[in-house]
């Protein structure tokens, strides 16, 4: 994968190598063979090594921190210790012709090699080393390893290690955010098709169970690969140090991403069974789906722990370039194929039925299938174009990008096929916002005829505040001297006149 590249070419603007290995020819091999020499002496060449070989990595400045400097030298001078076993133990060369001596040349172990140029993967010692470029070391006709002609020392040639560090990076990078924005929508588009399942009674079926734990396993899936990329792939602490953590984050994680392609297997096998075997009566029995879905998955991704730790112990289980990943990716691959397979013979028999009988009920099916069928090949983009994988620089790098987008995208086209394209959530959603429409008016039409009541009561409240003041006046008037009161009385008229006018105030008032 991409990120395997991450922590070889994320440290691109360190010092570099001077792309050469100068070496020493081993001692004729006989010495080596003679038991109690070999031991001793290889340990003084293990102290020694870089300074033999012209090798100094003191000078490389691999990285800031003492503890990865340490870290790569122990794991040379392991490799080379590898080696001088290697060379003593392996048998003698017996073919006819000229041949190169077996050697180590400071940073990687060379085998007996007939005249021409013979190449390895970079080592994966240093942070701006690329191990997917190539080492050469040429063998010359009369049985000699190439000599530098400034130096006149056996030469090895590392400068494609590098050459391509900062290009890489670049892209690396961009596949990195492309990959937590992919992963990102994923899990949004997914969170909310599953809000829309729960929150909508109409929609709870059989198969909308299924949905909602395919819904789940993606999202798992997509936190769990944005963990390990933030996590584990980005931290070169970590990755150096291999804990176990970092080997359990990576079972889980095939573990989650066998779950993905298995909640889809359901999905094909619960239409076949509901359309095309008729001996099912009523509601299919879910236990057994959740036992393929769920717990299937477990087998491989324990057997692949087991075979990991066992053949291919690298740190953290970070590298891909090894055939064990076949034990996850073989039975996902099967699961499509068989998935294949029964949406295919569905679609066999609803075209059939549609010929004869040209029924709804066969139309709705036939969409019901269509999703399926389409998300299928999206799904299995990363498996059916493996074998096409292109070896040029940049169509490569367009190839990692159109990967990138399908196997990171995932689960936002599953939420638009399952979810946001279906009928019956689309007017599920419609009737809805009606309603929420309807509810709003509604609350504007309460809101203003509250605000007309709220102008009426005010109203009243300044009739009453003019009639208490009439009152007041009326009760001084009446406090008023005789001679006052006696012309009233005289005159027919009374100083109570302000109650008499009221009703016709809380009338106009009430107009």
């Amino acid at each position: 994968m991409w990120w395997e590249d991450w922590e070889t070419s994320k440290s691109s603007q360190t010092n570099s190598v001077d792309g050469c290995s100068l070496e020493t020819p081993i001692p004729h091999l006989t010495m080596w063979r003679i038991p109690g020499l070999w031991l001793p002496v290889l340990l003084l060449l293990g102290i020694e090594v870089c300074c033999i070989e012209d090798v100094d990595l003191t000078s490389v400045e691999v990285n800031d921190s003492l503890g990865l400097i340490t870290v790569t030298r122990s794991h040379i001078l392991s490799a080379q210790f590898e080696c001088y076993l290697k060379i003593i133990n392996d048998p003698p060369h017996t073919e006819d012709g000229t041949i190169c001596n077996r050697t180590w040349d400071g940073w990687m172990c060379w085998g007996d090699s007939v005249p021409g140029t013979a190449m390895q993967l970079c080592p994966a010692y240093f942070q701006d080393f690329d191990p997917a470029e190539k080492v050469t070391k040429v063998c010359n006709s009369d049985g000699q390893w190439f000599h530098h002609p400034d130096s006149d020392r056996v030469w090895t040639n590392y400068t494609l290690c590098q050459i391509y560090t900062k290009a890489k990076l670049t892209v690396v990078l961009s596949m990195y955010y492309l990959a937590i924005l992919g992963q990102g929508l994923s899990v949004v588009s997914l969170f909310v098709s599953l809000c829309i399942f729960s929150y909508f009674k109409s929609l709870s079926c059989q198969r909308i169970s299924l949905h909602k734990n395919m819904f789940l396993s993606f999202i798992f899936n997509s936190i769990c690969t944005v963990f390990w990329l933030t996590v584990v792939v980005k931290n070169q602490d970590l990755v150096a140090s291999n804990p176990i953590g970092c080997k359990i984050l990576n079972v889980f994680n095939q573990y989650i991403f066998g779950t993905t392609y298995f909640w889809m297997l359901c999905e094909g096998i619960y239409l076949h069974t509901l359309i095309v075997v008729t001996v099912f009566v009523g509601e299919q029995q879910l236990g057994w789906y959740y036992v393929l879905g769920w717990g299937f998955p477990i087998i491989p991704a324990i057997t692949y722990a087991v075979a990991r730790g066992l053949f291919y112990d690298d740190n953290c289980w970070i590298s891909s370039n090894t055939f064990l990943l076949h034990i996850i990716q073989g039975p996902v691959q099967a699961a499509l194929l068989v998935n294949l397979f029964f949406l295919l013979n569905i679609v066999r028999v609803l075209i059939t039925k549609l010929q004869v009988t040209h029924s709804a009920e066969s139309n709705a099916y036939m969409k019901a299938v269509r999703g399926t069928l389409i998300l299928i090949p999206l799904l299995g983009a990363q498996f059916i174009l493996v074998p096409w994988t292109p070896k040029g620089r940049k169509i490569s790098v367009i190839y990692d990008f159109i990967m990138s987008i399908f196997i990171h995208f995932q689960g936002l086209l599953v939420a638009i096929i399952f979810c946001f394209c279906n009928a019956e959530v689309q007017a599920c959603l419609r009737r809805k916002w009606a309603q929420t429409k309807l509810v709003w008016k509604w609350t504007d039409s309460y809101s203003h005829y509250h605000t007309n009541s709220s102008i009426t009561e005010s109203s009243r409240a300044t009739v009453n505040l003019e009639l208490n003041a009439l009152e007041e006046d009326t009760i001084v008037k009446d406090g008023c001297s005789g001679h006052h009161r006696s012309n009233a009385q005289s005159n027919g008229k009374h100083c109570t006149n302000g109650e008499m006018d009221m009703p016709r105030m809380l009338e106009t008032t009430d107009i």
